[in-house]
C-alpha cells in the first residue's frame, strides 16, 4: 500500500493507511459518548484526528504512541484539516518502513559531527577543553546527541535536529566573534555545544517525538546544568581541578540562553556571552522554523496562512534571477 503523507492529504478524502499515534486521549461528549482524540504522524507533519462512538476497550488497545492502520475521511474542522477515524488497529514497527515517519536531517550527521569536534578543538581554557572532553568521550550520550532532535515543533524537529541545531551554531558563532574582540571565544563555543545537551533527556525519539517523563517533570535547561554538574564532579574525582566562578559563568550562558523569562528562561542574559549564544540561538531557530513554514504551506500565492506561532503571516517572494 503507497503511504499517503500527511502533508498531501486534502480535505474530503478518503483515508486508509498507517500513521503513528500518539497524545490518545478517551473523552466524553455533552451526551456522554466516548471519542478518542489523537495525533496522527508521519515525517511530513502530523494532524488531529477524532474518532466517534468510541470504547475503552479499543482506547486501551492503541499504542502509547506506536503505529496504526487507520480507515476514516479528512475535513476541514475550524479552517484546520482533521482525521474523522471510523476503523483503527494496531501495526506492528517491524512491518512499516520507518523512512516514511520520521523525518531526519538531509546533512551528513557524521560530517557534521567531525566538524562540530573540530571547532570545540579551538577551545584554550584548560578546564573547559577538560569538559568537553568528558562530554566527547560519554558515546552513549554522544549518539544520543547526533540522533535527538532540537525541539517537538517549533525548529529542528527531525532526527539530527540537535546536532544541526548545534553544528550551525558553532559555525556562525566562529565567523562573527572575530568581530567583537571583547567576547571571550571558549566560553561563547563551550555553551553553545552544552545550551540544549539536556534535550537528549527531555525528548524521546524512538517512534514518535514526544517528551520524557523527566523532560516534562525537570525540563531541558535543569537537566542541562545537572550534566554539567556531573561531569565536573567526575573531573574532579580525576584530580582535574574545576574553578567554581567558571562553572558558575557556564552555567549562567545555559540558564539564560532562552534570552526571556517568558520563553522559560530561569535567568536573563548578564553577559556578553550569554547574549552572543541566547542570539545566535534565537536566529538558527528562527530561520529554520521559517524556511520550514514556508515550504510546508500549501498556498499559492505569495503568502502563507497565518502563523500563530510568529504571530504573522510569511512573504515567499523571492527576488527574481539576473540573466
Amino acid at each position: 500500500m503507497t503511504h499517503t503523507f500527511i502533508s498531501d492529504i486534502q480535505p474530503g478524502q478518503a483515508m486508509d493507511g498507517v500513521y503513528i499515534i500518539n497524545n490518545a486521549i478517551l473523552r466524553s461528549t455533552t451526551r456522554g459518548d466516548l471519542y478518542i482524540a489523537a495525533f496522527l504522524s508521519d515525517k511530513t507533519g502530523q494532524v488531529n484526528s477524532r474518532m466517534w462512538q468510541a470504547t475503552e476497550a479499543i482506547y486501551n488497545a492503541l499504542p502509547k504512541p506506536g503505529f496504526v492502520h487507520i480507515q476514516g475521511r479528512s475535513e476541514l474542522y475550524q479552517n484546520k484539516l482533521q482525521i474523522i477515524v471510523n476503523n483503527i488497529s494496531v501495526v506492528d514497527e517491524s512491518h512499516v518502513d520507518l523512512a516514511d515517519y520520521l523525518a531526519e536531517s538531509e546533512k551528513d550527521c557524521s560530517q557534521m559531527f567531525a566538524e562540530v569536534v573540530e571547532i570545540l578543538g579551538q577551545v584554550q581554557n584548560s578546564q573547559l577543553k577538560a569538559l568537553i572532553r568528558e562530554f566527547l568521550n560519554d558515546k552513549p550520550l554522544m549518539e544520543k546527541f547526533c540522533r535527538c532532535p532540537a525541539a517537538m515543533k517549533m525548529h529542528h524537529n527531525y532526527l539530527g535536529g540537535l546536532l544541526e541545531h548545534t553544528h550551525n551554531m558553532l559555525k556562525v558563532a566562529v565567523e562573527i566573534m572575530p568581530h567583537y574582540p571583547q567576547i571571550q571565544p571558549d566560553l561563547v563555543l563551550t555553551g553553545i555545544f552544552l545550551h540544549d545537551m539536556g534535550k537528549t533527556e527531555e525528548l524521546s525519539y524512538d517512534i514518535a517525538f514526544s517528551y520524557t517523563d523527566r523532560g516534562q517533570l525537570v525540563g531541558h535547561i535543569t537537566q542541562g546544568l545537572m550534566m554539567i554538574q556531573d561531569k565536573v564532579k567526575k573531573l574532579k574525582e580525576q584530580g582535574i581541578d574545576f574553578d567554581e566562578n567558571t562553572l558558575d559563568i557556564l552555567l549562567h550562558i545555559i540558564l539564560s540562553h532562552h534570552g526571556q523569562y517568558d520563553f522559560g528562561s530561569p535567568k536573563l542574559p548578564a553577559t556578553a556571552e550569554a547574549f552572543m549564544v541566547n542570539y545566535i540561538d534565537d536566529l538558527d531557530a528562527k530561520i529554520n522554523q521559517v524556511s520550514g513554514l514556508i515550504e510546508q504551506d500549501s498556498g499559492d500565492t505569495n503568502w502563507t496562512a497565518w502563523q500563530h506561532s510568529l504571530e504573522t503571516k510569511l512573504y515567499r517572494g523571492r527576488l527574481e534571477e539576473e540573466i
